[in-house]
Order: C-alpha cells, then sequence, then structure tokens
C-alpha cells in the first residue's frame, strides 16, 4: 500500500521498467512471474527492478516529502470538515460555536503556512 501511495506521487520519476514493475506488481496485484511475462523479461529482472523502485522512491519521498504533507493536510482538512458539521449541528450554543469557528481558523492558518 505504502509503495503504490509513493508512486502516485513520485511514478513518473521512476525509469520506464521500473513504472512498468510497480505497476503490475504493486497496482495490477501480479506476482513475480506473472509481471516477468509481462515484462518479457526473468523474475529476477522483475525483482531488480522493483527493489530498484522502491529505494528511489523512498528516496524522493525523504528529500521532497511530499507524501507526508498530503497526509498532513488530509487530516486537518477532516478536522475541518468535522468542526464545520459541528457548527452546523450546534446553533443553539454560541459559545461552542465560537471555539469552533476559532479551531477551524487555526488550522487554516497551519496549512495557509505550510504552502
Amino acid at each position: 500500500m505504502e509503495i503504490s501511495l509513493l508512486f502516485d506521487f513520485y511514478g513518473r520519476l521512476l525509469k520506464d521498467n521500473q513504472q512498468t514493475a510497480v505497476e503490475l506488481y504493486y497496482n495490477n496485484d501480479l506476482s513475480l512471474s506473472e509481471t516477468a511475462l509481462e515484462m518479457n523479461i526473468t523474475r529476477q529482472g522483475v525483482r531488480d527492478a522493483l527493489k530498484r523502485a522502491e529505494q528511489n522512491l523512498y528516496s524522493f519521498e525523504s528529500k521532497l516529502g511530499l507524501c507526508k504533507r498530503f497526509g498532513i493536510v488530509e487530516n486537518k482538512l477532516a478536522k475541518i470538515s468535522q468542526l464545520s458539521q459541528s457548527i452546523a449541528q450546534d446553533t443553539e450554543n454560541g459559545c461552542e460555536i465560537k471555539k469552533s469557528a476559532e479551531e477551524i481558523l487555526r488550522i487554516s492558518t497551519e496549512l495557509l503556512e505550510q504552502f
């Protein structure tokens, strides 16, 4: 799952044979043998391409951190959505609305500072 997510972010930076190997093995759930047959290379060739691709994907993430930042933004947006729903449901309690609005503002500011 982690490799597939990293592949979504950085897959185009890989060599063509590495892209194909990751796509077939991780995303299409083919075995090493099936992937080798599709790519017309040996099983060992597929394994080597996958290992190099995995190393590259982890290296890209450690240098760029796009996947990690995406996760942070996704979590904060979920919190904003939750707080917004709370405000919509709790229109009778002005104090709770103010607290939720302040929390939305804080989270929004954090998101803006990241970009």
